[in-house]
């Protein structure tokens, strides 16, 4: 079987188990067997599918049917415009999140020398992307879980940004050693009864109580002690808690301004409090 053939078979079984984007997602299990790029994939289409390989495709194909995320299938995930490894015991950067990126790029150049934190940093894609892109920057890094940051720390190496981020392990702000110019956090704000059981992701990084505020609100305690003068906290929220998260934050003598920044599909998404 040629590769073009094998290609549009798996995108069918892919379509027959009611997988999003069939077409990409056969693609990328594809050049994920073969190790091809996209441009080598498609220079071979006609070139005969290694049948030493096809047990392979099979299993990954399986996998994907079974409802495992491509990404942890092939270990890898971009996001704003990086390459990141990611594994089961990280969140997958999802594109709206580059918001939050953008958002902290811009508040950083007015510093000299930005010192930033990013709080549940998974992957570190946040922090990796800001350190990519903000040759001054300094960036701790904390997490939860060790098990994240040495993911996290696998992919400050691949980027070799791992000189100007420091990973801390521990809960939300407590680890931090000085206040800070900006806090970045994409935390937990899923609610708890809309986990599904058969998630793929960690608990962990989804789980943010009955109404998915709980991390938040306790982020939002502590972030008082750990904020420079004119510093900014970014966060991430889900659908219908725009409310709840502005009145946690004006309800922290030191905020000055709180304003709110949609995603791509108009859903309010990235909430930036001002701090005096």
């Amino acid at each position: 079987m040629i590769l073009k053939d094998c290609l549009n078979q798996a995108c069918r079984i892919l379509i027959k188990n009611n997988i999003d984007e069939a077409s990409l997602e056969s693609e990328v299990l594809l050049r994920h067997v073969l190790y091809y790029d996209r441009v080598q994939l498609y220079q071979n289409m006609e070139q005969e599918f290694p049948t030493d390989k096809l047990k392979t495709l099979e299993s990954v194909i399986n996998r994907r049917i079974k409802g495992e995320p491509s990404a942890y299938i092939t270990n890898h995930k971009e996001f704003y415009g990086l390459d990141f490894y990611v594994n089961s015991a990280v969140l997958i950067p999802r594109p709206e999140t580059e918001h939050l990126v953008e958002r902290a790029l811009s508040l950083a150049s007015g510093y000299k020398y930005p010192v930033i934190a990013d709080i549940g940093t998974g992957s570190g894609a946040i922090a990796i992307s800001l350190a990519v892109n903000i040759p001054s920057v300094k960036i701790i890094a904390v997490d939860i879980s060790f098990e994240a940051l040495k993911t996290a720390d696998i992919n400050c190496h691949r980027h070799n940004v791992n000189n100007r981020i420091t990973l801390l392990c521990g809960n939300l702000l407590e680890p931090l050693p000085k206040k800070t110019d900006i806090i970045a956090a994409n935390l937990p704000y899923v609610s708890r009864e809309e986990i599904t059981a058969n998630s793929c992701e960690p608990k962990l990084a989804l789980n943010g109580g009955e109404d998915g505020l709980d991390i938040i609100r306790l982020l939002c305690q502590q972030v008082g002690e750990k904020m420079n003068k004119d510093g900014h906290l970014l966060l991430e929220i889900g659908l219908r808690q725009k409310d709840a998260v502005i009145a946690l934050l004006k309800g922290i003598p030191s905020v000055n301004e709180v304003e709110v920044i949609p995603d791509l599909s108009g859903i309010d998404r990235i909430v930036c409090a001002s701090f005096g």
